[in-house]
């Protein structure tokens, strides 16, 4: 059995290669990130394993790979690059995702970017390096209400960070979900009631476009709204529309329905906007567990 890491970044081969053991099946890692669909097929030969970073897999192009049966897609968010049940129907492909590995490094993005919206701190820093003396008025979050949507591992770290800052706590989820220190609302009344709102839902056919213009319209004038999830979880037009219109305070993306960024998209001329580049995950500490999860979901498909 052999597996192949096709799209492995530079620190995260080293990372695999790092963690192998002796005694792992044959792994082959890919030190070109940047692949096309249309290269996979080649690239997987006859392995039986691929472990994908960030690469498209369209069901057309899997049925094109003659031994691929398992994919072992490196976070949660696989349907945003392949679609797991059409693979399984079609050709029994099997794909397994990732979860926990970096709940504190993307809580920690999620909360820094939540601190950076309040402070004006990306204003001031443009300001500063193009010669101007952009002094912005800050909002303390000491006693303010987050709410968070979605309450699995990372909102629950968030939440952590949260309170030792003290802050309240709100929370809702599609099925009920206790999680310490967060008090369960309904949705309308966490978009009514936070100052910040920090998404966490996973993206599925549930999901998808789920913070719509008519949610987006109940949430409080000001509010930061928080985004480390998927970005098409939310209808970004809208989001637009309400902080330019001067609904929402500040938006704080970490993610996008389309990456990298377009050139010219509308989110970056926002100015009440600070964006970072899908790297809330991007830790260390993050990167070792994420792989090592990997490698484990390996050496089960291979002991059968």
């Amino acid at each position: 059995m052999r597996a192949v890491f096709v799209d492995a970044s530079p620190s995260l081969a080293a990372v695999a290669e790092r963690l192998r053991r002796p005694d792992d099946i044959a792994l082959e890692v890919n030190r070109q990130p940047d692949v096309t669909p249309e290269e996979l097929p080649a690239l997987l030969g006859d392995a039986e394993i691929a472990i994908i970073d960030h690469t498209h897999l369209p069901t057309e192009i899997a049925l094109r790979c003659a031994a691929l049966r398992h994919v072992v897609f490196l976070g949660t968010g696989a349907r945003s690059y392949m679609n797991p049940e059409e693979l399984d129907a079609t050709r029994g492909i099997q794909v397994h995702i990732i979860k926990g590995y970096g709940d504190t490094a993307v809580a920690e993005m999620a909360f820094a970017l939540m601190w950076a919206a309040a402070k004006g701190l990306v204003r001031m820093d443009r300001g500063i390096r193009a010669g101007q003396w952009l002094r912005t008025d800050g909002i303390e979050l000491t006693g303010k209400t987050v709410g968070l949507i979605g309450l699995g591992g990372i909102a629950a770290e968030m939440a952590r960070l949260c309170h030792g800052a003290g802050m309240r706590v709100v929370g809702w989820n599609r099925t009920p979900r206790e999680v310490p220190g967060v008090e369960l609302v309904d949705l309308d009344t966490l978009l009514r009631d936070s100052h910040v709102v920090s998404l966490h839902l996973l993206l599925n056919d549930e999901t998808r476009g789920f913070l719509s213009a008519e949610r987006i319209a109940l949430m409080r004038p000001g509010t930061i709204f928080v985004n480390t999830a998927r970005g098409a979880i939310t209808d970004e037009a809208a989001l637009v529309a309400a902080v330019e219109g001067g609904r929402l305070g500040h938006l704080a993306l970490d993610v996008y329905a389309e990456e990298p960024l377009p050139p010219g998209h509308a989110l970056s001329a926002v100015e009440k906007a600070t964006l970072s580049a899908h790297s809330a995950f991007r830790t260390p500490e993050a990167s070792d567990n994420l792989i090592e999860a990997a490698l484990n979901h390996c050496r089960r498909i291979a002991a059968g």
